[in-house]
């Protein structure tokens, strides 16, 4: 049997606004009241519901779980924080350690506050001072019930959608000779953000600043608390060629500029990586593949190349998010049986991998998708709000309790 490491970390992922319901305070409420993206409401109505949610989890053989704090909750105006929210986060963790869930805090996953959006967000100078102080007063708060702090989920997928494509908040949308760039399933067309070429120097400063953000709240939470274990979340899309030396070249071009640029910036402010993982693309090859519910081709095998180039780091890492939307659950277990099979081979390699968390463990928002794509481990009856465990959800129940690859 192809065992894990003891002490492997498995379990699944969340995010606040995606599962909690009832965050009105941030960008993404205000540009879903103004009909630019689809409103969230109460969601899965996680927020009241953790306690069901997180039995499940263990059901299921979980040993781990990560999950985001909502910054509106906590700062719902500038320096003014929340006690009641943080006592919220408090009985959150509470209840995963009852459940012998190993939590996983990210301290910010997309959503920002909006005082801080409408006034510039991470465009604003002093972003990183505001992050920092901001993720310094959570983990103050929080560790003594918690050791592993994320501080930001996909910077670089935050920045493109946001300051690229204007799908996103704040619906910036660069246009380049005429031309503009935008998602192609139609999310940028429906912001009616207006494409300028100046938005192109919005992204590269958002960028920076976020690297800068990171760095910043990593010294503030150290200072806070020396033991924290603290990590950035990075999406890596994975890119790959065949033998041809021009392909090769623009896939490590395309792997630099979507991976170890930001990364570069971070890693010595990391005390471990996580490591989101969905696509791969590929330089001069013509493969065919059966596609997601989001038009991703499915290879999680893939997964492999995407943990060898956060391994250059020489630093822990593990799996933040990897799944995908399939709501038959009808391609799910080969999926997880091939990414767990494939992160397995990277550990025999020399990789240091030591949790994988599936994303999701429940149905949720898929921001500008809104509710259609079902990524979950749990089918959620969005109006009944019933959950329903997957099929799909026992192969992984399988692979937690034996800590073992699944054939």
């Amino acid at each position: 049997m192809k065992k894990f490491p003891k002490g492997f970390y498995w379990g699944a992922a969340t995010a606040s606004y995606q599962v909690e319901g009832g965050i009105n305070n941030c960008d993404w409420a205000k540009a879903a009241t103004e009909g630019r993206v689809p409103i969230c409401g109460q969601a899965c109505d996680h927020y009241h519901r953790y306690e069901q949610d997180f039995d499940i989890a263990k059901s299921l053989g979980h040993n781990a779980h990560r999950f985001s704090i909502e910054w509106a909750r906590i700062e719902p105006k500038e320096g003014e924080f929340n006690e009641e929210a943080i006592e919220h986060y408090r009985q959150v963790l509470q209840a995963l350690h009852e459940r012998g869930l190993t939590p996983f805090i990210t301290l910010w996953h997309f959503t920002l506050p909006l005082w801080f959006s409408e006034s510039g967000g991470f465009e604003r100078k002093d972003s990183p001072e505001i992050f920092a102080r901001y993720c310094a007063y959570v983990v103050s708060k929080l560790n003594n019930l918690c050791e592993h702090f994320s501080t930001i989920n996909e910077p670089n997928v935050y920045a493109t959608h946001g300051y690229l494509y204007g799908a996103w908040p704040p619906f910036k949308r660069v246009s380049i000779f005429g031309k503009s760039i935008g998602k192609e399933d139609g999310t940028s067309e429906r912001t009616s953000a207006i494409a300028k070429f100046s938005s192109l120097f919005s992204y590269f400063k958002v960028t920076k600043q976020l690297a800068v953000a990171h760095n910043f709240a990593y010294r503030a939470i150290k200072k806070e608390n020396p033991s924290a274990v603290v990590s950035v979340v990075k999406h890596v899309h994975y890119f790959y060629a065949n033998k041809n030396p021009l392909n090769q070249m623009l896939a490590i071009i395309a792997t630099y500029f979507q991976t170890y640029q930001f990364m570069n910036r971070v890693v010595k402010q990391c005390d471990e990586i996580g490591l989101n993982f969905y696509r791969s693309t590929a330089f001069g090859l013509k493969e065919t593949f059966t596609l997601t519910d989001m038009g991703w081709k499915i290879a999680p095998q893939h997964i492999y190349g995407a943990i060898k180039i956060l391994a250059r780091y020489h630093k822990p890492i593990f799996i933040a998010e990897a799944g995908l939307a399939d709501q038959l659950d009808t391609r799910r277990v080969e999926y997880i049986k091939r990414q767990v099979k494939a992160t397995y081979r990277a550990i025999q390699d020399g990789a240091d991998v030591r949790g994988h968390m599936y994303w999701s463990l429940l149905d949720n928002y898929e921001w500008a998708l809104g509710f259609e794509k079902r990524f979950g481990l749990v089918e959620i009856n969005y109006d009944t709000l019933e959950r329903t465990i997957r099929p799909s959800a026992y192969v992984y129940k399988q692979i937690c309790e034996t800590n073992a690859v699944v054939e």
